[in-house]
């Protein structure tokens, strides 16, 4: 369905228009009229499905009409909660591009910067919140945040949300929104506990709307598992990046440290890179997505912190170089790739001691990730590049083993002496 069809504000369809919005996604066309209707939802669909603009659409419309019915400031509307810093931001960015010819005003509220400006925004009107929960109670506490006019609340990736450990903020959260209220529930996958949660947030009679089931990964993203031991997956790491240049990489390891370690790597191998995790500040995570985001440095390496809140629509290859640990991330890692209607690449570098955990994946999937075989040449290949530089990762190597074995010479010829 086209949205020029749709029952929208006319400066709402303009905003639309300007950003290509042209037709509607399944999981936008499945819900924008219900949520208009005020149903209560529990929407699962793929991450890159537009799944974002399925619930911003019929809230930034909603929020326009009550505003020019009423003709003056009623509080804050809706509030989105999300689990992430990275999520809150994009999620603000989407509202906003939205709502750019409307006075539908949308902020996010995170930790890990000043709260003032945020206070400031506040203070001024607000119709539409973004928030994390600790920074979002630390300002209820305060008095800034007025939440008894709220009606309507979203839960995105509500998953994640679960699994760090927030179904207790969710809970209390629920007790300072009026009760007459509308809950959607978003997220790209759902288990027992999940469910079970959903069903106590959302009124009784909510509609449940679950795309693609029998594949979590969108149909556009081709994903393949190398075999590979774990000390050469640099290796092919490297191999990717420079059979692949100009385009941009997002490569997911298991730990903070690990995601250093690989960027130095790949700055001994001459390729430039970014990390992120939860050891960087929000302004250095903010600046880093920029520069990704921009294409001053084409790499990204990061943990699973950044997999829910990464939306740059033009991420051509997603690289699992440590396999995730639960197997729902693996979805929303590949997810970062064939964002909309793109094609997409993802590669899982699989050593032998992970092979269990490609099997709770491949469990969890339902199916057998494709093998991207390599033939005993080729892998030999990849590991002996021929490289200009002196300070490659062999040679660093090598040069440890001579130094070492210099250093017992050494010592015996010292013990000779004695």
């Amino acid at each position: 369905m086209k949205f020029e069809d749709y029952k929208l504000n006319d400066k709402v369809k303009q905003a639309l228009k300007e950003l290509g919005f042209k037709r509607a996604t399944d999981i936008q066309y499945k819900t924008i009229f219900n949520i208009q209707n005020g149903e209560d939802l529990i929407a699962i669909a793929h991450t890159g499905t537009g799944k974002t603009a399925a619930f911003a659409i019929p809230i930034i419309d909603m929020v326009l009409f009550k505003k020019n019915k009423q003709r003056r400031y009623s509080g804050v509307q809706a509030l989105v909660m999300v689990p992430t810093h990275e999520l809150a931001l994009q999620i603000e960015s989407v509202f906003n591009q939205i709502a750019k010819y409307t006075d539908v005003k949308t902020i996010s509220l995170i930790g890990g910067v000043d709260q003032d400006p945020q206070i400031e925004a506040l203070t001024k009107g607000v119709d539409i919140i973004i928030a994390t929960p600790g920074r979002m109670f630390d300002l209820i506490s305060q008095g800034h945040f007025q939440t008894h006019r709220i009606e309507i609340l979203v839960l995105d990736e509500a998953d994640h949300m679960l699994e760090i450990g927030f179904k207790d903020d969710i809970i209390d959260i629920l007790q300072k929104l009026p009760k007459r209220r509308q809950t959607l529930f978003f997220s790209a996958t759902i288990n027992g506990q999940i469910k079970k949660t959903a069903y106590k947030i959302v009124k009784q009679g909510a509609l449940r709307i679950q795309l693609s089931t029998k594949n979590p990964v969108a149909k556009n993203i081709e994903h393949f598992v190398l075999f590979v031991d774990m000390d050469h997956k640099r290796f092919f790491l490297e191999r990717v990046i420079n059979e692949n240049p100009g385009q941009k990489i997002l490569a997911f390891v298991r730990t903070k440290v690990r995601a250093e370690r690989v960027s130095k790597a790949m700055a001994r191998a001459d390729i430039a890179s970014l990390t992120i995790h939860g050891d960087k500040s929000q302004e250095e995570r903010t600046k880093v997505l920029e520069q990704f985001r921009s294409g001053n440095v084409n790499l990204l390496i990061g943990t699973d912190v950044s997999a829910r809140g990464i939306d740059i629509p033009d991420i051509s290859i997603v690289i699992n170089y440590d396999l995730p640990d639960e197997s729902e991330n693996y979805v929303h890692r590949v997810g970062r790739t064939g964002r909309g209607k793109r094609k997409g690449h993802a590669y899982s570098f699989c050593s032998p001691v992970e092979e269990e955990v490609l099997n709770n994946i491949q469990g969890f999937l339902k199916k057998d990730i494709q093998v991207l075989n390599i033939d005993g040449d080729e892998y030999h290949d990849t590991l002996h590049i021929e490289r200009e530089r002196t300070n490659d990762y062999m040679a660093l190597i090598k040069e440890n083993q001579e130094r070492e074995e210099n250093r017992k010479k050494s010592n015996k010829r010292k013990k000779k002496k004695k």
